[in-house]
Parts: structure tokens; C-alpha cells; sequence
């Protein structure tokens, strides 16, 4: 296994308000996390750090034994620990009110993927057969979509495209998703913000990771793809090979 990772504020905004965090703790195990932080100038870093460096601080509580024991208590426990921090730091920092994050994370054990999500980062598993999105957004549009009032192209350019409908820290209580993917040798793994996923199609991901290049390097090409585009928002990329 191996994981790599990029983020960059991007051309139009003047602060980078994502976060991520990579790490092979074992061979077969590893933990990759993106937040995607919004709250105004200053608070939406505040938030994608605070929920990263919490969920990493409670996950370190416990053993990598206790990880493979039930790894999906630990997704979602570091998680609520991550939503409490932001809540709390939102209620008391005026400079904070009404501050959040969204958050996807995986750990990967073995061959099996168990994934958090909430708000609109992503997660995708690329291989030979193809490119298949994961996660839901918890966003207006996608809620749009579920009901076909439009369609996913129609998604891409909808001006309310970036509302999203959950976020980690915005509620006391944590409402986010869990799943499972088991994985094989040639499978790939890419979470993202949508500072990627809004202006980097799925094809040209699909494109990026199976032949673009040196896989070590294909965070960065994603990432200079959405530069090209302007970026208009903050792009953060982790990519993991099994």
C-alpha cells in the first residue's frame, strides 16, 4: 500500500482552508483524512485543523490493534470527538460563530476500506473497470439529483452547487455516513474537497490515476489541472494504492 497527498489554496481564494492528513501506520493499515473548513476569513481554517488534529488525537488513544478491532467505532467516534471540538470552539471564539467543516476519512485495513463522510468532500475507488464515487454529498444539489429534478451535469454548473446540508462542527450531534469497500491489488483510492471534484471531471481522474503518469505524482497533476482552471476554491487530493 502506499498513500500520498496534496492541497493548495488554489488561484481566487487568498487563504487555504483545507486540511489533510496521510499516514501508513502498517503495511496493511492506513488512515488518510480531508476537511474542507467554511465559517468566513479566518474560521474556516480554524475548523478543518481542529477537526483533523482531533480525530488524530483520539484515534492515537488507542492501539492499532484496537483500530483493526472495530474500525468503524473509530471512524465514527474520532469523528464525534472532532464535531464536539469545532461546536465547542464555535460557541465560545466570536471570531469562530458559526464555523464547520466537512470531513471524509478512510481507513484502510487489510482489504477492506471503512469510510466516514459528511458535507461534500469525496471519496472514489478507480481501477481497470472504472471510476465509482463512494460517498454522497450531503448538498442541496445532490439532494436536486436524488429527486431528478436535475441531472449530474446539470449539477456541475447549478448555482447553489456549493450549499451544503451537513457540516462536521455546524450541530452538537454528528450526522455522517459510513461505508464499506473491500479492495484488491490494482485498486485506487482518491478522497478529495470539491475544490477538485467541481472542476476536474471523473474521467479525467480515471485518466490521471491509471495513466497519467508516475503514480506518486498524480496528486500534483490533478492539482495542476484544477489550477489551469482557475481554481477558484481551495484543492485538496489524497490518492492511496494498493
Amino acid at each position: 500500500m502506499n498513500i500520498w497527498g496534496v492541497t493548495d489554496k488554489g488561484v481566487v481564494r487568498q487563504q487555504n482552508q483545507d486540511d489533510f492528513h496521510i499516514e501508513l501506520t502498517q503495511p496493511d493499515v492506513a488512515l488518510g483524512i480531508v476537511c474542507d473548513g467554511m465559517g468566513g476569513a479566518r474560521a474556516g481554517n480554524v475548523a478543518s485543523r481542529l477537526a483533523v488534529d482531533t480525530f488524530l488525537d483520539t484515534a492515537r488513544e488507542r492501539s492499532v490493534d484496537q483500530w483493526r478491532a472495530d474500525p468503524e467505532a473509530l471512524l465514527n467516534f474520532g469523528a464525534e470527538q472532532a464535531n464536539q471540538a469545532v461546536h465547542f470552539r464555535a460557541g465560545i471564539d466570536a471570531e469562530c460563530r458559526g464555523m464547520g467543516t466537512t470531513m471524509v476519512a478512510v481507513l484502510v485495513i487489510g482489504e477492506m476500506a471503512y469510510l466516514l463522510n459528511i458535507g461534500d468532500s469525496r471519496a472514489y475507488l478507480v481501477n481497470a473497470g472504472g471510476i465509482q464515487r463512494l460517498t454522497r454529498d450531503h448538498s442541496v444539489v445532490e439532494d436536486l439529483v436524488a429527486k431528478g429534478r436535475i441531472t449530474p451535469e446539470e449539477a456541475r454548473q447549478h448555482p447553489q452547487k456549493n450549499l451544503i446540508t451537513r457540516a462536521l462542527g455546524s450541530e452538537s450531534q454528528l450526522r455522517a455516513d459510513l461505508y464499506r469497500q473491500p479492495l484488491k491489488e490494482g485498486d485506487w483510492l482518491l478522497l478529495c474537497s470539491d475544490g477538485l471534484s467541481n472542476v476536474v471531471t471523473e474521467q479525467e481522474i480515471l485518466y490521471e490515476v491509471l495513466h497519467g503518469g508516475a503514480a506518486g505524482d498524480c496528486c500534483q497533476r490533478l492539482l495542476e489541472i484544477a489550477l489551469s482552471r482557475g481554481a477558484p476554491d481551495n484543492v485538496t487530493a489524497v490518492l492511496l494504492q494498493m
